[in-house]
């Protein structure tokens, strides 16, 4: 039984507006029917990435769910006309999931970040998800020499859902490269947040979280990302522009 919504059109992104409840529940099912699920937590970035990279844009295009991740996705959600229950972050998603699967005993590997991050992620995860069953590690350093082994790794350790945290959108070209090398039903990049979880990158306060103002605290500790947030006012342009000719 597939109860999907309907996906939203947000600048040639189909985003599925699930609440966080809705997207674990079908997730889950997904892996107990073992079917090949590829998701994307979409933020304005990455809806921006994909209109300067065709490529990026047909990958998503025909990802199983992509969901709303960041405050500006559900904006342009509800801009352009659409009910939008709450956003679900990559990181938050992340924690459900291994917590849901922990009470079902689902096999979980985490692939990416710097050299023992993953490991650590893995530690953390077993304190906020007693019983959580992480079946393997491996970091995102790697050549293209690596990949057989890296996958032969994957499939051996008998996961069911695979995390890969190598940055959009590495991440997502890579999964779907090996999607048909790959064992583990569910595939879900998460960009940095196995660095979250192991504590090495500060997630903003809930207020700040709650009051749209995560990416603020981003730039804030990472001055760095400024180039990258000036997508965000161009998203903002291009959504209203985009709503105006489609009316």
């Amino acid at each position: 039984m597939d109860n999907k919504k309907p996906a939203m059109d947000i600048l040639g992104v189909p985003v599925t507006p699930f609440s966080m409840g809705e997207a674990v529940a079908w997730l889950m099912d997904r892996v107990d029917r073992e079917l090949s699920t590829q998701v994307v937590t979409a933020n304005a970035e990455i809806i921006m990435m994909a209109q300067k990279l065709p490529a990026y844009k047909a990958l998503l295009e025909k990802t199983d769910l992509v969901l709303a991740d960041g405050a500006g996705t559900v904006w342009a959600g509800r801009t352009l006309g659409h009910q939008v229950p709450e956003r679900v972050a990559g990181f938050d998603l992340f924690l459900e999931l291994l917590r849901e699967g922990a009470q079902r005993g689902t096999k979980f590997f985490l692939f990416g970040a710097a050299p023992g991050i993953a490991e650590a992620a893995a530690q953390k995860a077993a304190e906020i998800a007693p019983g959580v069953r992480i079946v393997g590690t491996r970091n995102g350093y790697f050549t293209q020499a690596d990949e057989p082994e890296i996958i032969r790794q994957i499939n051996g350790s008998g996961a069911q859902v695979l995390f890969a945290a190598l940055g959009a959108p590495k991440q997502e070209f890579w999964l779907e490269e090996h999607r048909d090398a790959l064992a583990p039903a569910l595939r879900v990049g998460l960009g940095g947040s196995f660095d979250v979880l192991a504590g090495k990158m500060e997630r903003a306060p809930k207020w700040m979280q709650e009051a749209s103002l995560e990416w603020l605290f981003r730039l804030y500790k990472q001055p760095s990302r400024l180039g990258r947030m000036m997508a965000l006012p161009q998203f903002v342009v291009k959504v209203l522009e985009y709503k105006h000719s489609h009316k």
